[in-house]
């Protein structure tokens, strides 16, 4: 059972399935079925660098070739795979990604996209929107980024961008 489906007690993430727990730094604390064995260091999961920053959490596999970008006055709105490279999603929007951000301009709102490549032909797109953002504003960004993810697809599959 992946430990993403687990769930966090005091300061430990505890497998769902089995109850096993580990600390921060990856070592396992507790084996319910033998409550009196002090698990030995050699049971351990892999652990990663995470930061909390703009509301989102970032992590780091391997060593954090750079902090986080900094989105002041920005919040999470949703995030979605698009079965695209970022090229796609750039020649879609019409703009470049800069640092992993890319500005997108739709019906006269911007957005600010933050990508992450998944492979050659996919990116996790995350939107973000403005932290005073209204509900109908909210719904207007998330459909604009709708919009753009069918059209970085369309251009990847070799069709026009409509």
């Amino acid at each position: 059972m992946r430990l993403s489906h687990g769930f966090v007690r005091g300061e430990a993430l505890s497998c769902i399935y089995h109850g096993w727990s580990y600390a921060q730094a990856g070592n396992c604390l507790r084996i319910p079925a033998h409550p009196g064995l002090a698990p030995p260091e050699t049971i351990r999961v892999a652990t990663q660098a995470v930061e909390d920053s703009g509301g989102l959490i970032w992590i780091s596999v391997g060593e954090a070739a750079a902090l986080p970008p900094r989105l002041d006055g920005l919040a999470p709105l949703r995030s979605m795979m698009v079965e695209a490279d970022v090229a796609a999603l750039e020649a879609a929007a019409g703009a470049k990604a800069n640092d992993g951000l890319l500005d997108h301009t739709h019906d006269g709102r911007t957005l600010r996209l933050l990508l992450a490549p998944e492979g050659e032909a996919r990116t996790l797109m995350h939107v973000l929107v403005g932290e005073d953002a209204n509900p109908t504003e909210r719904i207007a960004a998330s459909r604009a980024a709708e919009t753009l993810r069918r059209a970085a697809e369309g251009i990847r599959r070799g069709r026009a961008v409509q």
